[in-house]
């Protein structure tokens, strides 16, 4: 017999520190798709959506897919936006169902006016429908704050393996070939979370160097082989720009039936993950070493392209994308070659496009968003040498085939500098950012982003170093205790601890 599947993804990854509200119009600017829409945008992308969408083939499943909705990081998501979504779900439930399993592609850390388990609040309303009884499979990102709420309704919780995440794909096709188990009745999975008192853990989820996040996986994979009935291991190394009681790391494994032996495996993970606390394996710079770095480099001749990230500004994790500091450094720095981008700043990229290719004129630029906290505009005279819609698909790793849509943009060239200027906030994680717009980043000697880790996706095989930049006053910086915590459980490392 046929089975009839409800597929769905509402994501945000909320930084409880940013001003910026998360509401309808936050996820219009990127991704919001309802009915037949989300099956003609998203099939043949990198996704767990396109994933699924390919599962269904290969499992014969008869699908309904009412909502795909995925805002850029930022503050709260709204009430108003929360009740929407969960309530375009509902609806799909009641009026179409009865249906036979459930997959929803969540990420993990999303906090709401009314609620700081987004996740869990929608979960729930899903239950209430559904029942106790539908299996429901859950895809989370690697930097969820998974609640045991959450793990309590689902039956199934898989998170992605890879940071930066180019495994979404797979981590979605196999939470789907076990939801189909589940449903054949072969399996009848349950879900187990342990956590320790931290704020981030695992080197913050990074894989692209061994580390104490790759130790704790292939720790992991060894107790989930050596374990009869284990299905998926994940280790989340947890949100930390969020204010609730529990942000922070977590391993979820999920296994047949209610194994204690299967909590146990997530309890020695997390010890794992206690013990190497205080590994890492990157060192963020402050901007003035950061550019004396790149200066040395240069004069030593290097080809390929120097890289700059952002971190403490990364719309990535809920910055603004308009902090001016590393930015402005790089003007004073006089670099050869260079390009920056993005900047969100739609009044600038207006003005550019009022202003018409090639004319020269004074812009201010960026840092408007919260002076306060990200430095005010830059007054730079410079020239106009680029305008696009700032629509383009993105070619991978990550998400490759995904439309974005930055808004209109434009190149604002000040020296040797050419920024990109975008009227929308979107982490640097694909070339297609620079390409678009006409600028070839693997022929530049120096490339800004603003990224904190996704970058090295695509520019990591291009670039001849990465430096790291955390000068503080940004929402998504490292200094965790510049950040006035409130909610989280205390004490906890590393506010309290080390």
């Amino acid at each position: 017999m046929t089975k009839r599947v409800l597929i769905a993804g509402f994501k945000h990854e909320t930084n409880t520190f940013s001003k910026l509200p998360t509401d309808m119009a936050a996820y219009k600017a990127r991704t919001y798709y309802r009915d037949d829409e989300v099956a003609r945008k998203m099939r043949g992308t990198a996704t767990e959506i396109g994933a699924a969408l390919d599962a269904a083939e290969k499992h014969g499943w008869s699908i309904r897919h009412p909502i795909y909705a995925n805002a850029t990081p930022s503050g709260k998501v709204t009430k108003d936006m929360h009740d929407h979504v969960t309530q375009v779900i509902v609806d799909a439930l009641k009026s179409d169902g009865p249906f036979d399993g459930i997959l929803l592609c969540l990420h993990g850390a999303m906090v709401c006016e009314h609620d700081e388990d987004g996740e869990g609040r929608l979960l729930q309303s899903v239950r209430d429908v559904a029942g106790p009884d539908v299996p429901l499979a859950m895809t989370l990102d690697l930097h969820a704050n998974v609640t045991d709420r959450t793990a309590d309704l689902c039956d199934i919780v898989i998170s992605y393996r890879t940071y930066p995440h180019i495994d979404q794909y797979e981590i979605a096709t196999q939470a789907c070939d076990l939801l189909a188990r589940t449903m054949a009745g072969e399996i009848h999975p349950k879900v187990h979370v342990r956590r320790r008192e931290m704020l981030d853990g695992a080197d913050h989820g990074r894989t692209t160097s061994p580390g104490p996040m790759t130790e704790a996986l292939a720790t992991l994979d060894k107790l989930l082989k050596e374990t009869p009935g284990t299905y998926a291991g994940s280790i989340n190394a947890g949100f930390p720009w969020v204010d609730i009681h529990d942000t922070g790391p977590t391993c979820i494994v999920t296994g047949e039936g209610d194994n204690p032996a299967h909590g146990k495996i997530a309890e020695q993970v997390m010890d794992q993950i206690w013990r190497d606390r205080n590994k890492l394996t990157i060192n963020l710079l402050r901007i003035d070493d950061a550019m004396a770095r790149v200066k040395a480099a240069l004069a030593q001749g290097v080809q390929a392209p120097i890289v700059l990230a952002d971190y403490a500004d990364n719309p990535g994790g809920g910055g603004y994308g308009d902090a001016t500091k590393l930015l402005g450094a790089m003007i004073e720095a006089d670099l050869p070659d260079a390009a920056f981008g993005t900047i969100y700043d739609p009044e600038a990229a207006l003005a550019c496009r009022n202003a018409g290719l090639g004319t020269t004129f004074r812009l201010e630029l960026g840092g408007k968003v919260d002076p306060a906290v990200q430095g005010g505009p830059l007054s730079l005279m410079g020239t106009v040498t680029a305008i696009t819609d700032g629509t383009f698909a993105m070619e991978g790793p990550m998400t490759r085939g995904t439309r974005v849509d930055m808004g209109p943009a434009a190149v604002f060239s000040v020296g040797r500098l050419d920024i990109v200027v975008a009227s929308a906030r979107y982490q640097n994680y694909d070339k297609m950012f620079f390409k678009s717009v006409g600028i070839d980043p693997e022929k530049r000697k120096v490339l800004g982003v603003k990224s904190a880790h996704h970058f090295r996706a695509a520019y990591g095989p291009i670039a001849s170093q990465i430096i790291v930049v955390d000068d503080g006053g940004g929402v998504t910086s490292r200094n965790y205790k510049d950040l006035d915590y409130k909610n989280v459980r205390r004490p906890v490392f590393p506010l309290d601890m080390d």
